[in-house]
C-alpha cells in the first residue's frame, strides 16, 4: 500500500530539459475537482451535425451502389442514381422521426429511430427495384424464349 501511495505523490517534472518539478498537493486536486464540477459542458446526440448528416449518405451511397451483401441480393445501383436517392432516404428519415422521442435527455431513441428509418427506407427501395427489374427481366426473357423457341421449331420442321 505505501508503494502505491509514494507513486501518486511522486513529484512530476513538467519539462524533459527544465528541470522543475510540480508537488501534487490537496489543494491542487481540490481545485481541478472544483473546475471540472463547474463545466458546463453538455453532449447531445441529436439532431445530428450537418457533417454526421453527410456521412450517412456518402455510406448510404456506398452501399446501395458498390457490392455489398445488399447489392448481391438486390442488385447494384449506379453511383448518380445512388447520391440522389441516398440523400432523400436520409432527408425522409430526418423528417420521419417523431419530434416527440426528440425530448428525451440524451437522445439515443431518437437515434435509434432515424437509423431504423433509414435502414426500411433503403430496404424498400432496394425491394422495389428489385421486383421491377424481375418484372422487366421476365417479360425479355419470356419474349427471348418464345423467339428461340421459334426459331428451333422452323429449323426441326426443314
Amino acid at each position: 500500500m505505501t508503494d502505491q501511495t509514494e507513486e501518486q505523490t511522486a513529484p512530476v517534472t513538467t519539462g524533459e530539459d527544465s528541470g522543475t518539478t510540480v508537488q501534487p498537493t490537496d489543494k491542487n486536486v481540490e481545485e481541478t475537482t472544483k473546475k471540472l464540477e463547474n463545466m458546463t459542458t453538455s453532449f447531445s446526440i441529436w439532431p445530428p451535425s450537418q457533417r454526421t448528416r453527410d456521412a450517412v449518405i456518402k455510406r448510404l451511397i456506398e452501399t446501395l451502389s458498390d457490392k455489398s451483401v445488399l447489392s448481391d441480393r438486390y442488385g447494384v445501383i449506379p453511383s448518380d442514381e445512388a447520391a440522389g436517392v441516398a440523400r432523400s432516404i436520409e432527408e425522409e428519415a430526418f423528417s420521419a422521426v417523431p419530434a416527440s422521442v426528440a425530448d428525451g435527455n440524451d437522445g439515443i431513441e431518437i437515434l435509434q429511430s432515424y437509423s431504423k428509418e433509414i435502414s426500411k427506407r433503403m430496404l424498400d427501395l432496394v425491394k422495389s427495384r428489385s421486383v421491377e427489374s424481375v418484372n422487366n427481366g421476365a417479360t425479355v426473357d419470356a419474349t427471348a424464349d418464345d423467339g428461340s423457341k421459334d426459331e428451333e421449331s422452323s429449323t426441326a420442321e426443314a
